[in-house]
């Protein structure tokens, strides 16, 4: 029973961490649609290219909650694909926590933000360049259309049936909008809470600590998981010398929060979400093995 409490506890605070930066993404968006539908696009297209820069800066705050409202704001396209993948490559969430309590040197965790910021900045603009080339070659738009309003309909909120469109309007559909997105985080949460201590975090500890390579790979793959236990235990591991720093960007790297558990939920392209998601893999892992085959350290 005391499991089965640790679990539950860990997954609500987990979920309700997310719900200020949730709620107040989903009112912005939905000022957006009510109040400046007609501007919007113009908006984007003249803050896209600034975008990538200010997501790799603004992922570093340890917050998970900013890689959950990316995921939100390109499902409506209100940023770019380099935009959202620089924040979930500087994602931090348990890292610096872990760190300070630790007493590790303010210095070096300094040098590790900033190299995971360095990364997702020069990733996303280097998405984004090839997205646009990729579009002149083919004669598409640059950037794809607003559709903030498609959330409302995915999420069965019936925005558009409420005759207020003033702010107790817009927070109603924003708060509709959070609660869903709440539930299907806490639930998935639950889930993958009682995988990991099935699995054991032993095992998953002895596993990064095999062959350099595989390590990498190994540390990727928990990366992905929705859940702070993986960068917990990659951190630790880091911090007890048991693996190089390589290894351990290549987890916190890919390790997005849980923006890409959002992300599934709220975008309905399942291909493009998955190829998000691999995308963000071999950026991680290979920018770890780079570290490592450089000689970094710190």
């Amino acid at each position: 029973m005391e499991l089965i409490f640790d679990i539950v506890l860990d997954a609500v605070i987990d979920s309700v961490k997310i719900l200020p930066f949730l709620f107040i993404t989903y009112l912005i968006m939905e000022y957006l649609e009510h109040k400046t539908q007609e501007y919007t696009a113009d908006i984007v297209q003249k803050t896209e290219h600034f975008g990538p820069l200010l997501g790799g800066l603004f992922g570093v705050v340890p917050q998970c909650g900013f890689s959950a409202a990316a995921s939100n704001l390109y499902a409506g396209r209100v940023i770019t694909l380099g935009t959202l993948i620089a924040i979930y490559l500087s994602t931090s969430d348990e890292m610096i926590p872990l760190l300070i309590s630790e007493h590790f040197p303010v210095g070096t965790m300094i040098k590790i933000l900033i190299i995971k910021a360095l990364i997702g900045i020069i990733a996303g603009f280097a998405i984004d360049f090839a997205v646009h080339a990729y579009h002149r070659a083919h004669n598409k738009a640059d950037e794809d259309p607003v559709r903030i309003n498609e959330l409302c309909e995915k999420e069965h909120c019936h925005c558009d049936d409420d005759d207020d469109h003033g702010l107790v309007g817009i927070a109603k559909s924003a708060l509709v909008h959070t609660l869903h997105i709440f539930l299907f985080v806490l639930v998935l949460t639950l889930i993958l809470g009682a995988l990991i201590e099935v699995i054991g975090q032993d095992r998953l500890s002895q596993l990064l600590q095999t062959n350099p390579v595989i390590s990498h790979i190994l540390a990727g793959i928990l990366g992905l998981i929705p859940n702070c236990a993986p960068s917990v235990i990659i951190t630790t591991l880091y911090l007890d010398g048991m693996i190089t720093l390589g290894t351990m960007m290549s987890g916190l790297l890919v390790g997005a929060g849980i923006g890409l558990l959002v992300l599934f939920r709220v975008n309905p392209e399942k291909k493009a979400n998955i190829n998000v998601a691999i995308l963000l893999f071999i950026i991680g892992t290979l920018s770890g093995l780079l570290i490592d085959v450089l000689g970094i350290t710190l």
